[in-house]
C-alpha cells in the first residue's frame, strides 16, 4: 500500500467524533508518524501541537476556523478545508490553491488533496531556496 504521508505529523481539526477517528486511521495508514485530532479552538489555544500538514473543519461547534486557518495560511503550513458546507465562495477567494474536499468525502480524495498541498508547499519552498 501506498504510504503518501509518510513520516508527516498531521493535526485534525474536527469536532464530529467519528469522522475524526475515521480521518485519523486514513492519515495512519497512508504513513503519518503522528495524528492529533483537535475538537475546538479552546483545545487548540491551550495546546498547539507541532504539525506538518493540516486537515480544517470550516466550523467546530459552531464557531469558524477560519482565523486559524489564515495563520497557518500565513505561515505557509500546508492544509486542506473539509466541510458539510456547500457555499464554498468566500473560502475559495480568501484561500486561493487551498482545496475545499466536502463532506462526506472518499477516503482517498482527502488523502490525495492533503499529500498535493504537501507537495504544493514544497515545491514552493524548492523555488525559493537558493
Amino acid at each position: 500500500m501506498s504510504k503518501p504521508l509518510k513520516g508527516l505529523r498531521v493535526l485534525i481539526l474536527e469536532d464530529e467524533f467519528l469522522i475524526a477517528m475515521d480521518v485519523e486511521q486514513l492519515c495512519r495508514d497512508s504513513g503519518a508518524e503522528d495524528v492529533f485530532i483537535v475538537r475546538s479552538l479552546q483545545e487548540l489555544a491551550a495546546d498547539m501541537p507541532d504539525f506538518d500538514v493540516a486537515i480544517v473543519d470550516l466550523m467546530l461547534s459552531g464557531v469558524s476556523t477560519l482565523d486559524f486557518a489564515r495563520q497557518i495560511y500565513d505561515r505557509g503550513v500546508p492544509f486542506v478545508f473539509a466541510s458539510g458546507y456547500t457555499d464554498l465562495q468566500e473560502i475559495t477567494e480568501k484561500f486561493p490553491n487551498i482545496s475545499v474536499i466536502g463532506k462526506p468525502y472518499a477516503g482517498e480524495d482527502l488523502i490525495g488533496a492533503v499529500t498535493a498541498a504537501v507537495a504544493n508547499r514544497n515545491s514552493r519552498q524548492s523555488l525559493t531556496t537558493p
